[in-house]
């Protein structure tokens, strides 16, 4: 996947612009670093999304370098941020790219609230898999909005991928299994599982989800190979929510971080990283179809603080 820093760095502007920005800002009015500055520090982190229990874990750290190190120089503590949250993010268990598989079908199975950029980023996702060289099927598992089914066919038709649906209210587990068998027969690399996303404090819709994970199984005995749960950016802490949540139910392989061109929240990444070890497999930076990037921990940080 050809990864874009360009779409990463316009996409983490307003984060850029909304952490780091006053970060610089808080530093160039403290000659040294003092209780003073750390207090600072410590409520723009938290604002911006990073989170108590990582921002309560950076500013410690910031104390303990700066006691071990006799570090006074404010102009230094830009850098020694950058280095405490490359440190949260490497813990992030990420892996090389998401497209280098190997299993036939590989089943992904996707997860999250209504209204998070979930269909839209499975439809980047087939085609990012079709520029890729494999073949692909989009299972419409959201058999409780008829509209849900007919945006994801237009996706598939977009991308040019096979596309299996029921009829609205029919069972979704059934759906999920019909796609895999179908893609089994048919030789196809790839299977995308899209689901209802009512809201996550549902206990049916969880219960329903498990249902789609076990019914899956049946049909792959080691499928699903990705369960990956779609969340908005522009939510903030809302998100790490429902990352739990989600998490508790199925077991998430990763997240799709949509909408963060369009946030100054983009700490939300921090914060998920140090609070709940999913790792950020991608992050949406753009409405178009090739507008969402493989989450480079790396990049990240240097593109937030370059």
């Amino acid at each position: 996947m050809k990864f874009s820093i360009k779409r990463l760095r316009d996409g983490l502007s307003k984060t850029k612009d909304n952490l780091v920005g006053r970060i610089k800002s808080a530093v160039s009015l403290h000659a040294k670093i003092d209780d003073e500055l750390l207090e600072e520090l410590e409520e723009i982190l938290i604002k911006s999304d990073v989170g108590i229990g990582a921002t309560e874990r950076v500013i410690e750290e910031l104390k303990e370098r700066v006691k071990s190190e006799k570090e006074k120089d404010s102009a230094r503590v830009v850098d020694l941020l950058k280095n405490e949250i490359s440190a949260i993010l490497r813990s992030d268990n990420h892996r090389e790219s998401f497209f280098d598989i190997n299993l036939n079908p590989y089943v992904v199975l996707v997860v999250g609230v209504n209204g998070t950029g979930k269909t839209t980023s499975i439809g980047k996702l087939a085609h990012t898999f079709k520029q890729n060289g494999k073949s692909v099927v989009i299972a419409a598992c959201d058999t409780f909005r008829a509209a849900a089914i007919e945006q994801l066919e237009i996706w598939a038709n977009r991308v040019g991928c096979d596309f299996v649906r029921s009829t609205p209210g029919a069972d979704s587990a059934s759906v999920a299994f019909d796609a895999v068998q179908a893609a089994k027969s048919r030789g196809i690399d790839v299977v995308i599982i899209d689901t209802a996303g009512r809201l996550h404090t549902k206990v049916n819709l969880m219960e329903e989800l498990k249902k789609i994970k076990r019914v899956v199984t049946k049909a792959e005995p080691e499928a699903p190979h990705e369960i990956l749960l779609a969340i908005d950016a522009t939510t903030g802490q809302n998100g790490v929510q429902q990352v739990k949540v989600f998490d508790e139910a199925l077991g998430l392989t990763g997240l799709i971080l949509t909408k963060l061109d369009g946030t100054a929240k983009g700490g939300i990444v921090i914060a998920i990283a140090d609070e709940l070890k999913v790792p950020v497999r991608f992050v949406g930076l753009g409405e178009k179809i090739e507008d969402l990037d493989e989450f480079s921990p790396g990049d990240f940080v240097e593109e937030l603080f370059g």
